[in-house]
């Protein structure tokens, strides 16, 4: 892995070292109907042990999530998604210093929340879907997550790299106009969103094609279909060896951000292959 220190992920409460570890980015659905955990968190109390458990485990950013953006989701209206996250950043705000992100794509839901003291937002649509929103991010000086999405697929398969490289060019284009700070944006490759199982692990093998815009890069393919599909596994929670290779080669490809379901185990993992790469005799 790269030892560059000097690199960072900055958001207004903190920056974050890259190039020496792979952080860990916990989730936390606040849905009746997330496609792994829907159900488990709506209760406030529970989603706060939860989060505060997975900032034991060694998680660096905890998503929180109040839309189900699995595939065949319903979407729901701003109000409702703001009824579900809102109460629980107010809650959690005050106990912690963990940096806390919202994953919407919603320009008004993203306003509340950073005005709620929330640090990043995890956009599905990279910035492209609401106009407002890139605006809106850099109105609260916050750092962002702009992921590759795609509602018809994408045809060209033999090209299916650069046109999610030029997708993410197009974010950060707009990204930058608006006004967001160039070390205050990462990206993601979207696995799972507009792709098809083979498109799923071309992303995989070619990790390292990402690394060019000098950007931070986050992977999230925990317990997804993709891994359900390769180990014929029909439930989610089963899919936690699966999930584990891929955090391995992302470590190993320096994806500086995973973004998964089992915090402990996944800490375990990157700290095994961290232990590795880093490691000096005597």
């Amino acid at each position: 892995m790269d030892n560059g220190a000097s690199r960072i992920f900055r958001t207004k409460r903190k920056s974050l070292p890259l190039g020496g570890q792979t952080h860990i980015v916990g989730i936390l659905n606040l849905t009746p109907d997330s496609f792994s955990d829907g159900g488990q968190f709506v209760d406030l109390d529970r989603a706060q042990e939860h989060f505060h458990k997975m900032i034991s485990e060694g998680a660096s950013i905890i998503d929180i999530g109040g839309e189900s953006t699995r595939p065949g989701h319903m979407p729901i209206s701003v109000e409702e998604e703001i009824k579900r996250v809102l109460p629980f950043i107010e809650k959690i705000r005050g106990e912690t210093d963990c940096l806390i992100s919202v994953d919407t794509s919603k320009s008004e839901v993203a306003e509340v929340c950073l005005k709620a003291g929330v640090d990043i937002i995890n956009d599905i649509w990279g910035g492209q879907g609401d106009p407002a929103m890139a605006t809106t991010i850099a109105k609260y000086d916050a750092a962002c997550i702009l992921m590759h999405n795609s509602e018809q697929g994408i045809s060209d398969k033999g090209q299916l790299v650069e046109h999610i490289k030029d997708y993410l060019k197009q974010s950060l284009d707009i990204a930058l106009k608006a006004g967001v700070r160039a070390e205050s944006i990462c990206f993601d490759p979207g696995l799972g969103f507009g792709k098809s199982f083979e498109d799923n692990w071309e992303i995989m093998r070619n990790l390292d094609a990402f690394n060019a815009f000098e950007k931070p890069i986050l992977l999230g393919a925990s317990r997804k279909s993709m891994i359900a599909k390769l180990l014929n596994l029909e439930d989610p929670k089963d899919r936690l060896s699966g999930t584990l290779a891929t955090t391995a080669l992302a470590a190993i490809h320096d994806v500086d951000f995973v973004r998964v379901h089992d915090v402990l185990e996944n800490s375990h993992c990157l700290k095994v292959i961290n232990h590795c790469t880093h490691y000096e005799k005597n």
